[in-house]
């Protein structure tokens, strides 16, 4: 905790610089000027979460490790709301859910109709 103390820098992004002299020592600098974030960010949403969205469709192929219980995230697509709740089944989709009704496939198409979408997967 007290290195977190130190590095006074988000931790969810790729520091450019860690500086190295006096009472600077052990902080993180240059942030979101590195682009790092934006990996990090695709990476967590796209790569794990298995969130993906093409041609107005989201795509759910989660890769999340086996000890998560799952995962929930709301995602806003223009004036949209998204409630997504990910029960993890050894990383497979088996059922979607959308405001309580089923649909098929893994694909959701997505609305920009200002309403909330309740989305369940199992």
């Amino acid at each position: 905790m007290e290195s977190a103390k130190k590095y006074k820098v988000e931790p969810y992004v790729v520091a450019a610089d860690i500086y190295g002299k006096d009472n600077l020592l052990g902080r993180g600098g240059w942030t979101w000027y590195t682009g790092a974030a934006s990996w990090l960010y695709k990476a967590g949403i796209e790569y794990i979460l298995g969130l993906k969205i093409e041609n107005r469709e989201l795509y759910i192929k989660p890769a999340i490790p086996s000890d998560w219980e799952g995962f929930s995230i709301q995602y806003k697509y223009k004036s949209s709301i998204y409630n997504i709740k990910y029960k993890n089944g050894a990383n497979e989709v088996k059922r979607i859910f959308v405001n309580g009704n089923e649909i098929t496939g893994n694909r959701i198409r997505l609305s920009d109709d200002g309403k909330v979408y309740n989305v369940e997967i199992k």
